[in-house]
């Protein structure tokens, strides 16, 4: 099995650094091109046979765009996929929020972080705990096929933190997922998951 994991094009919401949650949030002309660029790639790399992605605006956008590059299989949608829902703080830049909340802040204040429920929002376990469910799910459900996801970064580190068997605080403060980079992992649910890309976008370079 192989699984491609996404993270989706840029937005005018990433370039100001602002925390987008759930935010309606669209992707900007620049993140358009870059998914069009990411669908070119995997339609001349894989023979994808299952393509889901989160239903947030921007994932949906990237989704979209991909398929219309060149990838056959048509995208579902799943909220299971969604970023971190920041409730009431979604629009602050993050360097604001930080400051302001640095109970929210990973670097700052390690596992308690992780625990923390921002009003109308979830906590980081909760989000890790309904992506590796749903990772979990969609891979006992596949055999020999290979599967895109287009998702966020946050769930991004969730799943990679505990494919690379490091500490989730480490993932969230150390590892980095560039706007519609390739993850490829190489594996099944029995025996377990190689990564064999990581963060990759050298196809646009």
């Amino acid at each position: 099995m192989t699984v491609l994991l996404v993270r989706h094009g840029e937005t005018p919401w990433n370039a100001a650094r602002r925390v987008q949650g759930w935010a309606p949030v669209p992707l900007s002309e620049r993140g358009r091109e870059q998914a069009t660029l990411v669908g070119d790639h995997l339609a001349a790399t894989y023979d994808v046979d299952r393509f889901v992605a989160s239903d947030l605006r921007r994932t949906r956008e990237t989704a979209v765009l991909v398929h219309e590059a060149g990838v056959d299989v048509e995208p579902t949608f799943h909220r299971a996929w969604r970023e971190r829902d920041f409730g009431v703080y979604q629009g602050l830049s993050y360097e604001a929020l930080f400051e302001t909340y640095p109970e929210f802040a990973v670097t700052e204040s390690g596992i308690a972080a992780l625990e923390a429920v921002p009003e109308r929002g979830e906590s980081l376990l909760d989000c890790r705990e309904r992506v590796l469910a749903a990772f979990d799910r969609l891979v006992a459900d596949t055999e020999d096929e290979t599967v895109l996801i287009v998702t966020h970064g946050g769930p991004l580190y969730a799943l990679l933190a505990r494919l690379k068997g490091i500490d989730y605080v480490e993932s969230i403060a150390g590892e980095s997922q560039k706007n519609c980079a390739v993850n490829e992992l190489r594996g099944d649910p029995d025996e377990g998951f190689a990564i064999v890309r990581e963060n990759d976008t050298s196809y646009r370079e």
